[in-house]
């Protein structure tokens, strides 16, 4: 497990954008994709990220300082959102600021629930991703919701919708699965 992780500050528009030498490993995702499950499973705390009942309420950069050594950087989730058009605006200004900006950034997790065919915002965020010149790994998350013998098709499902090359990674936050697979990419990133 990741020792000693903190929620350290949430950044709303991108003149506050954290200027900070440590590296960074950034989530992205559609709103209620598990990010805060994902963060919290990997600290193995129950309540350092909150859960929202609600998607779409995260409208901030969020920060978790992991020793002081690098950054966890959860991003707003995009999809079904309660953001005014405005709202949306700054979001999506303060995102790509945030990503241009930031060499520091020293891999990406996108995550997509397995239970579900990647949206069309899935699609756009991959190939998004792939312009970035940015390494990141695709994870599928809610996988304890899913029966194992199935998991392998579900994850060629994704593989198909998005036309994706990389290996995808099944995780469930709830029995810890691949938590550990995680961990190690992390770990190598950050060196």
């Amino acid at each position: 497990m990741i020792n000693n992780i903190k929620y350290e500050t949430s950044v709303f528009s991108k003149n506050k954008i954290l200027k900070t030498d440590k590296k960074q490993i950034v989530l992205v995702g559609k709103s209620n994709v598990g990010k805060s499950s994902f963060i919290n499973a990997i600290a193995n705390q129950k309540r350092l990220a909150k859960v929202g009942q609600t998607p779409g309420k995260t409208k901030s950069l969020n920060y978790y300082n992991v020793n002081d050594e690098y950054y966890i950087v959860d991003l707003p989730g995009y999809g079904y959102s309660t953001m005014t058009k405005q709202e949306k605006q700054t979001t999506s200004e303060m995102i790509n600021e945030y990503i241009h900006d930031s060499e520091h950034i020293a891999y990406i997790f996108f995550l997509v629930d397995i239970r579900h065919k990647p949206t069309n915002d899935d699609r756009t965020m991959y190939e998004w991703l792939l312009e970035q010149s940015i390494p990141f790994t695709i994870i599928a998350t809610k996988a304890d919701k899913v029966a194992k013998t199935k998991t392998e098709e579900y994850l060629l499902e994704i593989t198909k919708a998005l036309f994706a090359k990389e290996e995808i990674i099944a995780f469930s936050s709830d029995n810890k699965l691949n938590v550990d697979k995680i961990e190690k990419i992390i770990q190598e990133k950050i060196k």
